[in-house]
């Protein structure tokens, strides 16, 4: 990301909270076989690194990288490297639509939940394209807000849905970004396009909690919840609702809820 774009989630620890559960085989199950002994891999839009931190197990002694527009998860990613020993990989902030590395630079160019993000994801492709080498891979992997599905009905939830989705696009952002995939590889030049899907779900007591809870955090104390009342898209009564709506999904013996992930893998 880059100054011009506006992180729809922010950095709350409830956000963080739900990106430190990531790893390479719940989040990146598709490069995994790419992931050899000496590849040298760039990862956009780390975090606070768990994914990047899995990459880099896998891949020594190649070279890690992982970046982020804004050093306070970076804190987090490197005191994570620093607890497993893992002493090939780094971390810095960059941004990505001017990636300050050479043409060619790295062997695997991933990016986790990025493109949704951007106002401009054709060129952040772009970008990682240039840097990645001949015969490389670039990996995206992004959520579809409309391709969210959960049960037992509950209309706070669809109304939970719809503010997302209102925030994130005043925002000049894609929330069904995980769709639009290919299309964005195309238009960024790339003509050899892998296509995958994948989904996180949440149904046993304690996923049901872990998820259910995060949310109802983010909707009262994330960037999510301030933007969304700056925008004038919802009040602070409505957002006490509707994390009393995912309080009431997390609590139905019932509760099950799916999230539909696009994944590419682009070869320059």
């Amino acid at each position: 990301m880059s100054a011009q774009d506006t992180y729809t989630h922010g950095h709350h620890e409830s956000v963080l909270r739900s990106h430190q559960w990531r790893t390479a085989e719940n989040s990146a199950a598709y490069l995994l076989g790419d992931l050899r002994p000496g590849v040298e891999v760039l990862d956009v839009g780390c975090g606070p690194g768990t994914i990047t931190l899995d990459f880099a197990e896998r891949v020594a002694p190649g070279r890690v990288l992982g970046i982020d527009n804004v050093e306070d998860p970076l804190t987090i990613s490197r005191a994570a490297a620093a607890e497993r020993g893992l002493g090939n990989v780094e971390f810095e902030t960059a941004d990505v639509y001017r990636l300050p590395y050479a043409d060619d630079s790295f062997d695997v160019v991933h990016a986790h939940q990025v493109l949704q993000h951007l106002t401009d994801p054709v060129a952040a492709l772009r970008e990682m394209r240039r840097v990645c080498r001949p015969g490389g891979i670039v990996a995206v992997r992004d959520a579809d807000y409309g391709g969210m599905r959960w049960s037992p009905d509950n209309p706070g939830l669809d109304r939970w849905l719809e503010l997302y989705r209102e925030v994130a696009r005043h925002n000049d952002a894609f929330p069904d970004g995980g769709k639009h995939l290919k299309t964005w590889a195309l238009q960024a030049g790339f003509t050899d396009v892998e296509c995958t899907a994948s989904a996180w779900c949440y149904d046993t007591p304690e996923e049901r909690a872990w998820w259910g809870d995060l949310w109802a955090d983010r909707i009262r104390r994330s960037s999510f919840a301030t933007q969304a009342i700056s925008y004038g898209l919802t009040t602070e009564d409505e957002l006490e609702d509707l994390a009393t709506a995912w309080h009431t999904w997390r609590d139905s013996d019932n509760g099950w809820f799916a999230v539909l992930n696009g994944e590419i893998r682009c070869h320059p």
